[in-house]
């Protein structure tokens, strides 16, 4: 199933039920007073962050929810049931706009429940205007239509660990080796086309969609996955031996990143050069000296090298729970 991380919603409360008319019966009496009941009230919908970053693709083909209508009134005054609410799950991480008045929510809390819409009140029975004047009232009233709205919802990831770096950086290889997340795998530009997640020790690592310079102004696979990184709380910066130019690489994504949210430079990062595989055992220290000059926590490691693998992966399991 295809990653989803935006989608527009038209959410309905439920409406309201009617009010109704109904007359006592007693004995030696035709009509011993009114007893029409209440509407019951329509259910209200809310907005619950589950666990699950590919909930959106669920609701792909579901442009429409409604909650359940209340029912009418009934005789003896009784009231109608209320409707049901509804519950959308939608993933942590997300932020809800309603594009009526542009507010805007942020999930940021496994099993935060919010309130988007209110049910519709129910009508009034007969036997609510009963008076002294007005003895065998006729009147009811209907049950109001519930809050309706289109919602604009949007992921942003909430992750451990974000891989970034440009295209080609062996990013999704790095995450297949560290978490089997299974990630599709070229050796072309932009295989990633939509980030991908996997779990290493209880932290969760994703892999974010190759960047290029241009990006935050819409090139290349443009901003739409560099909001991923403005959520995730550790950056793993990745660079290829194929790049002759460590630095100006380096630089591309670290520049996209600031244009796009100056907040990003300053979260933790470490540098990692991928593809040790495609140069000699002797060249590696060169390559480590050439990364510590744009990174201090720089590392070298291959995903056809078990050793330079393991140390990695320890080293970062490491760094991930001192934060």
């Amino acid at each position: 199933m295809a990653f989803v991380d935006e989608i527009t919603l038209h959410l309905k409360a439920g409406r309201g039920g009617d009010g109704v008319v109904r007359w006592r019966h007693e004995k030696h009496k035709e009509l011993a007073g009114p007893s029409g009941g209440n509407g019951g009230k329509g259910g209200d919908v809310y907005a619950k962050a589950v666990r699950d970053f590919g909930i959106l693709a669920r609701y792909r083909h579901l442009k429409f929810l409604e909650a359940k209508g209340g029912a009418p009134g009934e005789r003896q005054s009784r009231k109608g049931r209320d409707g049901e609410n509804l519950t959308v799950g939608l993933p942590l991480g997300a932020v809800i706009t309603d594009k009526r008045t542009g507010y805007s929510h942020e999930l940021l809390t496994e099993d935060e429940k919010i309130l988007l819409l209110r049910g519709g009140k129910g009508g009034l029975g007969n036997e609510h205007f009963k008076s002294s004047r007005n003895v065998r009232p006729t009147e009811r009233t209907l049950g109001r239509e519930g809050e309706e709205a289109d919602f604009y919802i949007e992921l942003r990831l909430i992750v451990d660990a974000g891989l970034t770096g440009l295209p080609n950086a062996g990013k999704s290889s790095l995450l297949n080796a560290l978490t089997n997340a299974g990630a599709k795998v070229g050796n072309y530009a932009f295989t990633t086309l939509e980030p991908n997640l996997g779990d290493l020790y209880g932290f969760t690592i994703a892999d974010i969609p190759g960047l290029i310079e241009g990006a935050s102004r819409g090139r290349g696979l443009g901003h739409k996955f560099l909001r991923h990184v403005r959520r995730t709380k550790f950056l793993v910066h990745c660079l290829s031996v194929e790049n002759n130019d460590l630095e100006k690489a380096y630089k591309v994504v670290r520049n996209e990143m600031g244009a796009y949210d100056a907040g990003l430079a300053q979260k933790p990062e470490i540098l990692v050069i991928t593809k040790a595989d495609l140069i000699s055992e002797k060249e590696i220290p060169e390559y480590l000296k050439r990364a510590e000059k744009l990174n201090k926590k720089s590392f070298i490691v291959s995903v056809n090298d078990q050793k330079l693998l393991k140390e990695f992966s320890e080293k970062l399991v490491k760094i991930l729970r001192s934060l």
